[in-house]
């Protein structure tokens, strides 16, 4: 990648994840490697995890967290250290240039909850090579992070089929 960026997507609305992982099946048609690193989510038959096995080694997902829900108010100490490890992979995966393209998928929703310091995910925003591209995701994503950003899209919910009562399915939202 001759000239990588910083691209958000965040907001309210379905749909940051899945554009993320988009471009990452787009980049790998074109022989591009990505590293997607999933924050606080742990195996819950993520039908992109499989996916990555079929096109690996262009796609590595790594998942960071338990598979539990992560309470805003009172977060487990595992959930610090799991957050922690995510970070520093992306640091040595970005600092390495192993790949062209590193997707932190949540990190925003990590940074939110106060699982990781802002300073730390700024930090690695500022050190980023020119060569790699940098996707962040999640929703509530910081003034300063979208201030360093080259890119940011907001999805916003004006209709969602869970209001009626349809929960996540298989191939669709897993």
């Amino acid at each position: 990648m001759e000239k990588g960026l910083v691209q958000i997507y965040t907001g309210n609305g379905k749909g940051k994840t899945t554009a993320a992982l988009g471009l990452a099946l787009r980049a790998v048609g074109h022989g591009l490697k990505v590293l997607v690193i999933q924050f606080m989510k742990g195996d819950a038959g993520y039908g992109e995890v499989e996916s990555a096995k079929r096109l690996s080694p262009n796609l590595t997902i790594r998942r960071i967290g338990r598979n539990a829900f992560v309470s805003k108010s009172k977060p487990d100490p595992l959930d610090f250290k799991l957050a922690q490890d995510g970070l520093s992979l992306a640091r040595k995966a970005i600092e390495e240039k192993e790949y062209d393209i590193v997707i932190l998928d949540e990190i925003n929703m990590a940074i939110d909850y106060g699982l990781l310091p802002l300073s730390g995910l700024l930090q690695l925003i500022d050190s980023k090579p020119e060569t790699v591209e940098l996707i962040l995701t999640g929703r509530n994503a910081k003034p300063e992070i979208l201030e360093r950003a080259d890119l940011v899209t907001e999805m916003v919910e004006r209709k969602h089929y869970y209001e009626k009562g349809v929960p996540a399915r298989k191939g669709i939202e897993l």
